[in-house]
């Protein structure tokens, strides 16, 4: 099960939400198409950052605002699809990763949303967004110190009590990370900003043809979430057998 926490919802009620849970996952680098397709998004979002600077985008300013509403500073902790803009800005292309990853960021660059891909072996039992207490644990990639997010922050925490992502969607968890071993997921598209219901739908619907041309082998079922409807039922083990979608 994946749900927002009220307080977060009564809190942010124009969080908008795509979750998509899929097993029978085969991951690894990316197929040239995808990889190809990947590159030609990249060189898309480079010319739409020619008319209209990341900060002015309206799905980044709304990001900024919510981090800055929970006491975090929106330019020293960026949000993640915004760090991705300017890596992307910066260096002129990301390389490609593994197919999860290089799926998760297509669809970030193309909407301009966070998108996390959490591997559900790091996971354990249900995921929940919530308002940090301070006493969680998360590690953060590349590190294995423990760590503690600071009370009053939005993070993804598990059943217990592990952190998978700081800050709401500032940094993923060492051991949420995709890896090669990876069959399950569990990805999430978020948005915040006035077109957030309707580019949420189409993110969702783009990410679940895009695990069907490059993981045609596996299962997936997705919905919708918003504050009037915060949670997601996604554990693998429901997932029936066939491609399902629910809204």
């Amino acid at each position: 099960m994946f749900a927002y926490d009220p307080a977060v919802t009564e809190r942010f009620p124009a969080i908008r939400a795509g979750v998509v849970g899929a097993v029978d996952l085969v991951n690894g680098p990316s197929p040239a198409e995808l990889v190809d397709q990947y590159r030609a998004e990249q060189a898309a979002a480079l010319k739409r950052l020619e008319e209209t600077p990341i900060s002015e985008m309206p799905s980044i300013r709304a990001w900024r605002r919510a981090f800055s509403a929970f006491g975090v500073k929106p330019t020293q902790h960026r949000v993640a699809v915004e760090a991705l803009h300017r890596r992307l800005q910066k260096a002129g292309g990301i390389p490609s990763i593994n197919t999860l990853v290089d799926i998760g960021n297509l669809v970030s660059i193309r909407y301009a949303v966070p998108v996390a891909v959490f591997d559900q072996s790091g996971l354990t039992g249900s995921l929940s967004v919530r308002f940090a207490t301070g006493t969680e644990r998360f590690t953060d990639l590349g590190s294995t110190e423990e760590q503690h997010p600071e009370p009053g922050e939005v993070i993804f925490v598990d059943q217990n009590d592990d952190v998978c992502a700081r800050r709401w969607c500032w940094r993923q968890s060492a051991q949420s990370a995709t890896r090669a071993e990876t069959t399950a997921a569990l990805i999430t598209i978020e948005a915040l900003h006035d077109d957030a219901e309707s580019d949420v739908e189409v993110a969702t619907s783009e990410l679940e043809s895009l695990l069907e041309l490059y993981q045609g082998q596996c299962r997936y079922t997705g919905q919708i979430l918003s504050d009037s409807n915060p949670t997601a039922t996604l554990h693998p083990y429901w997932i029936s057998t066939g491609h399902t979608s629910s809204s």
